[in-house]
């Protein structure tokens, strides 16, 4: 076929993958066309929008960096990052939900004792973490990993600060062999995604606001299991039902308990006022 019409191009296109050699990138690049057309169709794409669309993708490009991943922001806001999650990666009898990984995990973060204070030299109000990794029986979880990582008090992540400031309020704990860990870090408080960038462009045409709800994050994995990347919001929080990225779930959100200076739960001393935080994770087994 030479000559296309509205309709015809759809099709047309389609069969040119008749040779693709993967089965797979096959069906998703035919359904791929033809909702893309459709979405064309539907709305009637002027061609000053095509360019436009043509224009913002760039843009999102352009703003990537080592330490900025623009593409993942943009999956993000639009919810196609907690789609993909949700349909990949479900809760079963109990176990831990998954949601979005964020654009500022860094792999490779030091390992440290259980009881260590993740957030040395961190701004913002102490607290200590604990709980433990159950397996979907509630059998604990020796050596379990929990790769964890947050902002600062104000939500700013090591990423994002001025210079080579290195890893900050980040590190990996293993569980003890009752399943137990422990750690200390910082109460996270909401705070905005960048929005410096055209995705925050994209969000103020839509009428949205850019803020998550305060959050620390947690990869939680161990052998035989299937690992999950998650995170614990803090009860209260502003924005737990307008999070810019859809990544509440009811079961992430976590009690945070205010205390004077005194004794902390591991037995040291906080001089001055703390909060607790108490959360136990079940992993499906593989």
């Amino acid at each position: 076929m030479r000559e296309v019409t509205e309709l015809s191009i759809t099709q047309a296109v389609i069969d040119r993958l008749k040779d693709a050699p993967d089965a797979r990138f096959k069906q998703v690049m035919t359904s791929l066309v033809t909702h893309l057309h459709d979405f064309v169709r539907d709305v009637r794409l002027t061609e000053a929008e095509w360019i436009k669309a043509i224009e913002f993708l760039t843009a999102v490009g352009q703003t990537v960096t080592p330490k900025r991943q623009e593409f993942i922001l943009l999956s993000d806001t639009l919810g196609v990052s907690i789609l993909v999650i949700t349909i990949n990666h479900p809760s079963i009898d109990g176990t831990a939900e998954s949601t979005v990984l964020g654009p500022y995990y860094w792999e490779g973060a030091p390992e440290f004792p259980n009881g260590a204070n993740l957030a040395e030299g961190v701004k913002g109000e102490p607290t200590f973490y604990s709980g433990r990794v159950l397996s979907s029986d509630g059998a604990p979880i020796a050596n379990a990993l929990l790769d964890v990582w947050s902002g600062d008090g104000e939500g700013t992540y090591d990423m994002q600060m001025e210079g080579d400031t290195g890893m900050k309020a980040r590190g990996r704990i293993r569980t003890d062999a009752e399943g137990r860990y422990w750690f200390r870090s910082i109460r996270p408080l909401f705070y905005p995604v960048p929005d410096d960038g055209p995705v925050g462009d994209m969000l103020r045409a839509m009428g949205r606001h850019p803020f998550r709800p305060g959050h620390i994050h947690m990869i939680v994995s161990a052998d035989g299991h299937h690992p999950v990347t998650t995170h614990l919001f803090a009860a209260g929080s502003e924005y737990l039902d307008s999070d810019a990225v859809f990544g509440v779930k009811e079961s992430l959100i976590a009690g945070y308990d205010r205390h004077e200076a005194g004794v902390a739960p591991d037995g040291t001393s906080m001089d001055v006022p703390y909060y607790t935080c108490r959360y136990d994770f079940r992993l499906r087994k593989a």
